[in-house]
């Protein structure tokens, strides 16, 4: 997740193996491929996060990083908060086979919560739209319902 836009940037599946320095370096450019560099990100005071590898990956692209307090499990605050809403309104409710099948459907909830999700915190807009100038009037007598995620959440959008 970017701290700075709240947009998620992506997820990856990893078997619950340990994992060490090389491969968590490995896992993260697998994660932003497919969309635009975050601005800030946000990491707890693992090992992990003090790899000298990573902290390079981070200078290299120009990432500023934000370290949460010690034992304070607040200070994570929109990663727990993101984490609950995954599990509660998206994982509970549906079934995945196996690592590619979660990977799809997180990647489905992810293009739905940046593109298509309201909040309420943003004026009723979407994050996508945070920024963009306000769009023309639409008609909204003729409308359809846009599906995501498999039909668990709808979005009208104009027919």
């Amino acid at each position: 997740m970017d701290n700075s836009t709240h947009r998620i940037i992506g997820f990856e599946i990893q078997q619950a193996v340990a994992v060490d320095g090389k491969t968590f370096c490995r896992l993260f450019p697998q994660i932003i491929k497919w969309g635009k560099l975050p601005y800030c990100l946000s990491s707890d005071n693992d090992p992990l996060f003090r790899f000298h590898q990573w902290q390079g990956n981070l200078r290299i692209l120009g990432i500023y990083e934000v370290k949460t307090i010690p034992h304070v499990p607040v200070s994570h605050l929109f990663i727990k908060r993101l984490i609950g809403t995954i599990r509660r309104e998206y994982l509970d409710h549906l079934l995945f086979w196996n690592e590619s099948d979660l990977e799809r459907k997180l990647n489905a909830f992810k293009s739905y919560n940046n593109d298509s999700r309201i909040y309420q915190s943003l004026k009723e807009q979407t994050l996508e739209e945070v920024g963009e100038p306000p769009s023309p009037w639409v008609d909204f007598k003729y409308f359809v319902w846009q599906s995501h995620c498999q039909g668990l959440f709808q979005t009208p959008r104009a027919a």
